[in-house]
């Protein structure tokens, strides 16, 4: 495992890209997970462009000599004939005993109409059983990584896009007490935002705040990141709200830190010629004590093109490490220490300008 020196310049101790050359013109939506050998492992989806038949999900593990070279894992070809895209990877290693690492993904050729699948692997993602397909009305994690909660059990949450009433962006929440075997769904969450719009929200992000209490982040449509709080370790949830987090309509992924802190990555949206603009451009980093107020720690990205669709851990070494979507070509791998990272609060919804900004690579 990588290890941090006693400082890190803005708390980044390394920055880094999986793969510099892939058989795969594009690339997206990549997750990290530490192994229970304590190896790191990285997948993502990849082909001629998202939705194309020919993408499939690749994966990597870093070794001594840095991450081996991307090898496609799964894909969509059917036993019947045809194939379909594969989309949102998901790596999950529960700290069981013996517990296997995870992957899971999606198939189907849309959103709205594709299916949860998911395999299992023993020997660090070296080799993989074959793809079993989750239950009916299970999709599994729909982007982000499953929490694990008090009882063992496995903690994901998912969404579907294409509810038949408005909005029909909802997320909901799956529960599996034998690592995705047999599972559990939640309610579908709806609400309305103070102004009587839907919220449509995707792509739950869960934090834990302590003594059963979660707080769940959502991608939503409103251009805020939406959130709402659970009581009951998810199985019941409050009404949704708007945060003072602005986004762009753009995956976040977050988690709580062994410090007690919570940690976000994701787009902030910014401002261009005085109107709030829709952008991936910038990719930041922002801290909380509490979940509720967010300061700034770190400006990721900050130049042309697309930077996006974050996925973050804490390893046992305490470090965070971060992957994302690196101009839709390249899957970036980031290491900071927490410890390192300053917080700058927020003027209502602007990013201070003095927070620091990662040079480009």
């Amino acid at each position: 495992m990588l290890t941090a020196p006693a400082t890190a310049e803005n708390g980044v101790v390394l920055a880094e890209f999986i793969f510099n050359d892939a058989p795969h013109p594009e690339c997206h939506a990549s997750t990290i997970a530490e192994t229970a050998s304590g190896a790191l492992v990285s997948a993502w989806f990849g082909g001629t462009a998202e939705r194309n038949a020919d993408v499939g999900i690749w994966f990597s593990r870093q070794g001594v000599d840095g991450w081996t070279l991307p090898v496609e894992v799964a894909n969509g070809v059917q036993t019947g004939g045809g194939r379909y895209p594969t989309w949102n990877p998901v790596l999950y290693q529960s700290p069981r005993d013996g517990a296997p690492l995870l992957l899971f993904f999606k198939v189907g050729p849309s959103p709205p109409e594709w299916w949860g699948m998911v395999m299992e692997s023993v020997d660090d993602g070296r080799t993989w059983s074959e793809p079993r397909r989750l239950p009916d009305g299970i999709l599994g994690p729909i982007k982000n990584k499953p929490i694990t909660l008090s009882d063992g059990s496995l903690l994901a949450g998912s969404s579907i896009e294409d509810a038949p009433e408005p909005p029909a962006w909802r997320a909901h929440f799956e529960r599996s007490p034998d690592l995705g075997r047999t599972w559990t769904r939640s309610e579908r969450l709806a609400g309305r935002t103070a102004g009587g719009d839907d919220f449509w929200i995707i792509q739950p992000t869960i934090l834990a705040l302590g003594d059963g209490e979660l707080l769940a982040l959502f991608r939503s449509k409103q251009s805020r990141i939406a959130a709402s709080r659970s009581a009951d370790e998810g199985r019941s949830w409050g009404p949704i709200y708007a945060t003072g987090l602005l986004n762009p309509d753009a995956g976040v992924d977050g988690l709580t830190l062994a410090d007690g802190r919570h940690l976000l990555v994701y787009n902030h949206k910014v401002r261009v010629d005085g109107a709030w603009a829709g952008s991936r451009t910038r990719l930041n980093v922002a801290l909380s004590d509490d979940g509720d107020t967010w300061d700034a720690a770190l400006m990721l990205e900050d130049q042309d093109g697309e930077y996006s669709y974050p996925a973050v851990i804490q390893a046992r070494d305490g470090m965070v490490h971060v992957t994302y979507t690196h101009r839709r070509t390249r899957i970036r791998h980031l290491v900071l220490d927490p410890a390192a990272l300053a917080q700058y609060p927020m003027s209502g919804v602007e990013w201070p300008a003095e927070a620091p900004v990662l040079p480009p690579e």
